[in-house]
Order: C-alpha cells, then sequence, then structure tokens
C-alpha cells in the first residue's frame, strides 16, 4: 500500500519544522554562547587590568603620595574611558576619576553620597572571610555591566592578610565582535527541503520510506551545520585567548616601566598571566605566567566548549525529531481536525488549559530549561542563553560513581553527597515505608471491619488523626520525642535501663526516626483504602466459601486480596510517588543528619538550590527525579494495568 501525495506534503512540512526547530535553535543558542563568548573576553580584559593595578596600588603601599603618583601614570597609559578609584575604610585614597577633582580631589572621606562605596568594600570584605572559612564560595571580585558595554569592577585590597579596602575601576567597552549572519543556517534549512520534495517527486513511497528519507535530510542538515558552527565557536575560544594575551601583556609592560619609574619593589616578578582570572581571584590556566597563551590549558577550554555545543545541537535535534515524526505520522493533522470539530469544546476548557499552561507547565518547561544552565546565584540577572552549559549538569549528576573511597586508615568513607547514594537511600526509604504502610493499614482495616468489634466508630475517628494533623506539626513533634535529653523515647528507654540514644548521629537511627514518623502518617491513609474496598466485597462469597469449607487464610487468599487490588494498586502507586517526594519529614525531622546520609533525592535537590545556590545543577537533579517517577509510573501501569477499566 502507497501513501497519499497528502503524506508526502505533511513529511515535507514537518522536515521544514523541524529544520527550523533543530537549525534554527542551535543558531540561535550557539550566537548566544559566541556573543556570550566574546562578552567573556571583554570581562577578562577588563579583570586583569584591575589585578594589574591592584598588584600596583598594594606595591605602592596603599596610599600616600606615591599612590597617587602610581595611579596618575597607570592612567595615562590607559585607554580614554577608564578610570580608578581606591577606598581605604570611609577615605578615599586616590582616584582618577573626573568627578573626583578640585574640591573632592582625594584623599578625603567618603561623602554621604558614597555610602555605596564602603558598602560594597565590606561586602568584599564579607566574601573573602567567608571563603576563607569555608563557606558556600562567594565571589571576591563585582563586576557590573554598563549599558554601553564597559565594566565596573571592583577588587578587595589587603594589608597583612586583612582586607583594609578595594579598588574600584571602571573600563570603557571593547570593539563588539560582529555576530554571524542567519544566511548560512538559512541555507541548510532550505537546501534540504527542496531536495526532498525533488527526491520524492516522482512515483509514490511509502510512508515510512517518506519519513526515513526525510529523517536523513534532518540528520545531514544537521550534522553539517553543527560540525561547522561548533568548530567556529571552539576557534573563537583561542582567539579570544590570544586578545587576553596580548592586553596582559600589554598591562605587565606598563606595569614594569611605572614600578622602574616611581622606585617601586620590582620583585617578586611580575606575573601578567595569573591576572585573568575569575570570581573567586583564582587564575583560570588559560595563560602561561609570562602571559602567553597555555596550548594545553586553551586546548581543554577548547574541547569543553566543543562538548557543549554538541549536546546543545543534538537537543535541538532530538526536538526537531520528534517534530518530524509527529507531523510525519499525522498527529499534528488529526489535532488540527479535531480542533476545528470540536471548537465548542475546547472553547469551554479554555480558560483551565490556559491557567495550567501559565502555572504548571510554564514552570516545568523553563525548569527542564534552566537544567542546562550554570545558573547560580550571582548570574541570575544574565538570559539563560548566556549560561547555557549543554549536558553538563546531566553529566555531573549520572557519571559521578564515586559513592565510597577507602579513607587513610583503610576504612570506607561514604560520599553522602553522591547521587547515586541518595538514589539509593530514597528506594530504601520508599519501600520501607509504603511496605509498612501498606501492610499496617490493612491489617487495621481488616480488624475495624470485623461487624462486632465494640467501639468500631470511634477506633475509626482515632485511627485517622495522624493523617487529618497537618504533618509539619507532626514531623516537629516526633522530632522532640526522639531528642537525647528531653526527648520521650529516651525517657522511656531510660525506666528499663537503656542509655540515651543519640538518634541523629549514624544513618541507621536517624532513618529510624525518620521511618517512624512517615510511618504514623501513612497507615491512616492505606487504612480508609483499604476499609473502604472491604466495605465493597459481598458477603455472600464470604457464606458461599465458608459452606465449600474455605478456611478464613483461603478465603483471604481467593476472595479479601483479589477484591482489594484494584483498589490497593493505584493507592500503592500514589503512596510510592507522595514518599519519594516526601520533602516535609525529612528535611523536618532528620535534616539530613548525619552529615546528608539521610538526605532523599527531593531534599537534596532543595538544597542544591537554596543552600548551595546552584540553581541550574538542581533544576537537573529535580528533571532526573521527574524522569525516575515517570519511568515508574509507566512501568507499573503496565504491568498492573491499575488504571484500566477491568
Amino acid at each position: 500500500m502507497t501513501a497519499a501525495p497528502s503524506s508526502r506534503l505533511r513529511v515535507g512540512i514537518g522536515l521544514a519544522a523541524a529544520l527550523l526547530l533543530a537549525v534554527g535553535g542551535s543558531y540561535l543558542l550557539l550566537r548566544g554562547a559566541g556573543g556570550e563568548a566574546g562578552e567573556d573576553v571583554t570581562t577578562r580584559r577588563a579583570v586583569v587590568t584591575v589585578r594589574a593595578l591592584d598588584e600596583l596600588v598594594v606595591r605602592a603601599g596603599l596610599r600616600g603620595e606615591p599612590l597617587r603618583a602610581l595611579l596618575a601614570g597607570w592612567q595615562a597609559g590607559q585607554p580614554s574611558g577608564t578610570e580608578a578609584r581606591v577606598v581605604l575604610g570611609t577615605a578615599l585614597e586616590g582616584s582618577t576619576a573626573p568627578a573626583d577633582a578640585g574640591e573632592r580631589a582625594a584623599p578625603r572621606r567618603l561623602g554621604k553620597d558614597e555610602k555605596a562605596l564602603y558598602d560594597q568594600w565590606k561586602r568584599l570584605a564579607s566574601s573573602v572571610a567567608g571563603n576563607a572559612e569555608g563557606g558556600s564560595p562567594k565571589p571576591e571580585l563585582e563586576i557590573e555591566r554598563l549599558p554601553g558595554g564597559g565594566r565596573i569592577l571592583a577588587s578587595p585590597l589587603t594589608e597583612d592578610g586583612q582586607v583594609v579596602g578595594m579598588l574600584r575601576v571602571v573600563t570603557p567597552a571593547s570593539a563588539p565582535a560582529s555576530p554571524p549572519t542567519p544566511l548560512g543556517a538559512l541555507i541548510y534549512v532550505v537546501a534540504p527541503v527542496v531536495a526532498f520534495f525533488v527526491a520524492t517527486r516522482r512515483g509514490q513511497a511509502r510512508r515510512g520510506g517518506l519519513l526515513l528519507a526525510g529523517l536523513a535530510f534532518l540528520l545531514v542538515s544537521l550534522a553539517g551545520f553543527g560540525a561547522g558552527a561548533i568548530e567556529r565557536l571552539a576557534a573563537g575560544v583561542g582567539q579570544g585567548t590570544q586578545a587576553v594575551a596580548e592586553h596582559a601583556r600589554a598591562q605587565g609592560a606598563l606595569a614594569a616601566a611605572l614600578l622602574a619609574s616611581l622606585g617601586l619593589p620590582a620583585e617578586p616578578p611580575l606575573q601578567p598571566g595569573r591576572w585573568d582570572s575569575g570570581l573567586d581571584r583564582a587564575p583560570r590556566g588559560l595563560l602561561t605566567a609570562d602571559g602567553e597563551p597555555d596550548p594545553d590549558g586553551v586546548a581543554e577550554a577548547e574541547r569543553a566548549t566543543r562538548g557543549d555545543a554538541r549536546g546543545t545541537v543534538v537537543a535541538a535535534g532530538l526536538l526537531g525529531l520528534l517534530v518530524l515524526l509527529l507531523s510525519g505520522l499525522g498527529v499534528f493533522s488529526r489535532f488540527g481536525r479535531a480542533l476545528v470539530q470540536h471548537r465548542q469544546a475546547y472553547a469551554y476548557i479554555a480558560p483551565a488549559m490556559i491557567g495550567t499552561l501559565v502555572l504548571v507547565f510554564f514552570p516545568f518547561l523553563y525548569g527542564i530549561a534552566l537544567s542546562f544552565t550554570d545558573s547560580n546565584i550571582y548570574n541570575t540577572s544574565a538570559p539563560l542563553t548566556e549560561l547555557w552549559v549543554g549536558l553538563r549538569n546531566y553529566a555531573a549528576i549520572l557519571t559521578d560513581f564515586g559513592i565510597a573511597r577507602r579513607g587513610a586508615d583503610g576504612a570506607l568513607v561514604w560520599n553522602y553527597l553522591n547521587f547515586y547514594w541518595t538514589f539509593l537511600f530514597t528506594v530504601v526509604w520508599t519501600i520501607a515505608n509504603v511496605t509498612f504502610g501498606v501492610s499496617f493499614g490493612l491489617l487495621l482495616a481488616l480488624i475495624l471491619d470485623t461487624r462486632d468489634l465494640a467501639f468500631r466508630s470511634f477506633y475509626r475517628v482515632v485511627l485517622i488523626l495522624p493523617w487529618a494533623m497537618p504533618n509539619y506539626i507532626t514531623a516537629l513533634i516526633w522530632k522532640g520525642m526522639f531528642h537525647r535529653q528531653f526527648g520521650v523515647v529516651n525517657q522511656g528507654l531510660a525506666l528499663i535501663g537503656v542509655e540515651p540514644i543519640s538518634w541523629f548521629d549514624t544513618p541507621l537511627t536517624s532513618f529510624f526516626t525518620a521511618l517512624a514518623t512517615n510511618g504514623w502518617l501513612s497507615f491512616p491513609f492505606m487504612m480508609v483504602v483499604s476499609l473502604g474496598a472491604l466495605q465493597s466485597i459481598p458477603a455472600d462469597l464470604y457464606e458461599a466459601a465458608r459452606v465449600d469449607g474455605a478456611t478464613r487464610w483461603q478465603q483471604f487468599k481467593a476472595i479479601t486480596l483479589p477484591s482489594l487490588r484494584p483498589a490497593l494498586v493505584p493507592a500503592v502507586i500514589l503512596s510510592v510517588v507522595w514518599t519519594f517526594n516526601m520533602f516535609n519529614i525529612i528535611y523536618l525531622v532528620t535534616a539530613g543528619a548525619p552529615e546528608g546520609a539521610t538526605e532523599i533525592l527531593i531534599t537534596q535537590a532543595y538544597k542544591f538550590a537554596f543552600e548551595r545556590y546552584r540553581y541550574g545543577y538542581a533544576a537537573a537533579y529535580s528533571v532526573v527525579i521527574f524522569a525516575i517517577l515517570l519511568v515508574y509510573g509507566w512501568f507499573q501501569n503496565r504491568v498492573t494495568r491499575a488504571t484500566e477499566a477491568a
């Protein structure tokens, strides 16, 4: 059977849409990455400038006439628009800014309108001190982009190991690099579509053959475009590093001349290559000490750039492939016909659909996009295209198999931050809780289903109370019960002569506290579900079984369990998802103690986002959690057919 002519048209339109998405998306993302690389070169040149002057200011003694003579000589060697200020405490010790002339010339006290300068150097001092103590990494250089492309940089000035002030430098904009034209990308979109229609003009091909042809054109076009774009992007790394190296050597020559002319210390020798640093003031490793490009460092940076760009092209290609398949198989056309045919029904549900898109799907898709970036607390204002790192976060999560290592004494040291440790603990946590909840809930339901049980209604109300109470209140109560000194659990153990236990000091006992708390919260749900299902079983079945001589156990296996299955299986699936993501209990009871050993995936993702401020990494972590639950739900539905009608 051959495909109708409309199949050729559908595949052709799908190919065009897929190429627009894959090639066009890759072009925009890689162009954004190239533009950000150019901005990064401008920033690196500005950092070299401020780090070079930082070293000169320190050698000049931070204050006095030698400092101001140094600033004047330095200013003469800089391009127009460059200016520098040296702030020490509440004083402006030196400045080349045009505004600091006449009555406002340095040295002088900072004015009330300059409080921001004082606040900035105190902030830098706090960052340096915090980093020295081993806290969450904070930037030791502050960089602000000016609307015209210039930079304002602030660097801490240290004396005897203490931050006593800051150097604030304004640098002008560099000449912007001309972005690549979209003509090349457009050719890779138009040419394959034309070639597809020409190649399939004569004769009729089956739909499968048309899809294969469209797939071949898509892959060839994307591979050709991607290979060229990736190499251009990688070549830009070397070109940018060369530009930074030339600037570093020029600043080094100026610095050496100033030291010589002003009689300042020339030892230790200047190392211009170390001025090319990150926000932590650590050298990037792309330049040698004398300011020449380091071949190994540049090659490694080019490899990383190729890897990130390749991941971007592959991701765009997969989206394009999906569009091609959906179009070629007629999914879009069927959806369009259904939309027209049932337009009144769609109009009624449109408000709910729009609300779902805005409140559910947009945050979800934004989170997925965020997972491909290096977003953190220090670059939240930058667009995602500038932070794009491709699959790097996923690779960092899924390829780190360092769960444990041997310590100096030969004992195993567990890496509790490792994804696979946390995943294994989450699985054990989920299985243990669901097993307890289902077993204990079913047992209580069987007891409460006894017809002659006295006070049955009272028991039902009492046993449902743990579920009715807010779980965060219950979690905090149970945490207090396990307190070593004041907790009721240890006080009860003391009555029988058992020493108090530090419940949160070992992984096993800490796990037990969370299991007990969540078990208390989870059994009422399973009890209610099981009890409702038990009461729907016809009594005639049990009477007939007793007449046939069946024991209670045989009745339970042959009647009760099969009748409970339609209600219990969906409840178990729901309970697994709830327990897998049971944030409150872990966060409020154990807080991951000891040392993160009892974290589950969702609390680990939260801490990566809001304690370590790695938003992109945390988003990738969350996407992995979603993928795990999606695979579990699909597999469980296929095996149990829990959502299918009998």
